[in-house]
C-alpha cells in the first residue's frame, strides 16, 4: 500500500470515529467508557497521520 493510500485510510477511519463520537454523544445517556475508549482510538490514529506526514517527501508519496 502507497504512503497516499494509506494516509487516506487512516483519515477515513478517524472520520468514521468522529461520527461515532458525535452519535454517542446524541444520546440521552452516552456511554462514557465507549466514548473514552473512541476519543483514545481517534487520537492515536490523528497521532500516526502525523507522523507519516512529517515524514513525506515527494518521492514517497508514489
Amino acid at each position: 500500500m502507497s504512503i497516499t493510500a494509506h494516509l487516506s485510510s487512516l483519515e477515513t477511519k478517524h472520520r468514521t470515529i468522529e461520527t461515532e463520537i458525535v452519535q454517542e454523544l446524541s444520546r440521552p445517556k452516552a456511554d462514557t467508557v465507549k466514548l473514552k475508549a473512541l476519543k483514545q482510538k481517534k487520537l492515536a490514529i490523528k497521532d500516526t497521520i502525523t507522523k507519516i506526514k512529517g515524514r513525506e517527501t515527494p518521492e514517497s508519496l508514489h
